[in-house]
């Protein structure tokens, strides 16, 4: 299976195809034009290869999709364009959307990368403090007294379990960390965004981001003359995210309801698919003939919500992370100074 392109090279990819169509030349000198003016590596190869698919009669989409190299965003958006006439406009709204994307995830791996560090380190010293210094504490104690005084053994069981507790916590966080900043590359991009989407912190984010995708598609099919019932349709299609799906499909389901349909802004509204005041905007542009206009608005607004909000979880990660380091720094103090007390303890 090919290896998925990072969102930087997505991103030089359509603004160089957007670039290149938006003067006239055709899809398959474009790519040519591309592979021409890069070094050897795999967007080189990817380009070659969409090369070959293009000069077989292949749109462009469908020599995407056949490398395996693009994500299934870029695929559809890149169709929606091709079927509209829009490819320029899409291709351009791609480049920014995967530049954008690129920066999120380079932030992550910063915000991830450093303290995965620490905490790999903190998970080693706290290995050797339960696997190493507590059977000397054992020990001791054993020569003291022969055996454990009360008092001592329930510093001893104290110690034991804050060890334990402090060691799983940074074990576990050192796992997540390392596995975010990892995922954070290539084809781990769709896992990790699968991931987000299901944790409480950043589930409001990723469904403000799937809503971006999707206004953005809408809009693709009504500024090209598209009934709106079918741009719905094919919007749903291209949406994988489950709660914005199951939303979008009650919408169209009032849109052809035969006994009462309903037109796309109203089924908005009523269905509460956009918040209240972005789908009153919807309802003022569909009275006025501007719903086109709206919707490529909305997709601009819903997407740079959604970079605000990410922004701001990435930006609590670090501090997080440093936080939880101290409380296990911590632990690790008060672990090994509970034993030195009993062991005074057994002695007074």
């Amino acid at each position: 299976m090919a290896k998925l392109l990072d969102s930087d090279a997505l991103s030089v990819f359509c603004e160089g195809m957007a670039m290149m169509v938006a003067a006239g030349i055709t899809t398959d000198e474009a790519v040519t034009l591309l592979a021409d003016n890069t070094e050897e590596g795999t967007f080189k190869n990817v380009c070659d290869r969409l090369y070959r698919e293009l000069i077989q009669g292949r749109s462009l989409a469908e020599s995407m999709a056949s490398t395996g190299s693009f994500p299934e965003y870029a695929l559809n958006m890149v169709s929606v364009g091709e079927e509209s006439g829009r490819l320029e406009n899409v291709l351009y709204a791609l480049a920014a959307y995967y530049s954008e994307e690129n920066r999120l995830f380079t932030k992550l791996r910063s915000a991830m990368g450093y303290p995965a560090g620490l905490l790999a380190v903190m998970t080693a010293v706290l290995v050797f403090t339960v696997l190493v210094i507590l059977p000397v504490f054992v020990n001791v104690y054993n020569s003291v007294s022969g055996d454990f005084m009360a008092s001592g053994f329930a510093y001893v069981n104290l110690f034991m379990g804050i060890g334990y507790a402090a060691l799983a916590l940074t074990a576990v966080a050192t796992v997540v960390a390392f596995a975010c900043s990892m995922m954070s590359r290539g084809s781990g991009r769709v896992k990790l965004i699968r991931a987000m989407e299901k944790i409480p912190l950043s589930r409001d984010a990723m469904y403000q981001m799937a809503l971006a995708r999707f206004t953005a598609v809408l809009a693709t099919y009504v500024s090209a003359g598209v009934n709106s019932d079918r741009a719905m349709e094919s919007a749903i299609g291209m949406t994988d995210h489950p709660q914005l799906r199951a939303a979008a499909e009650t919408t169209f389901a009032d849109m052809i309801n035969q006994a009462n349909p309903k037109s796309m802004p109203q089924a908005i509204y009523d269905n509460a698919l956009f918040d209240p005041v972005h789908a009153r905007m919807m309802l003022v542009g569909g009275r006025s003939g501007t719903t086109e206009e709206v919707l490529q608005g909305l997709s601009g607004e819903f997407f740079e919500e959604a970079v605000i909000r990410i922004d701001g979880l990435l930006d609590s990660i670090e501090p997080a992370l440093a936080a939880l380091l101290t409380i296990a720094v911590g632990a690790t103090l008060i672990a090994v100074m509970l034993p030195l007390i009993g062991i005074m303890a057994s002695i007074g």
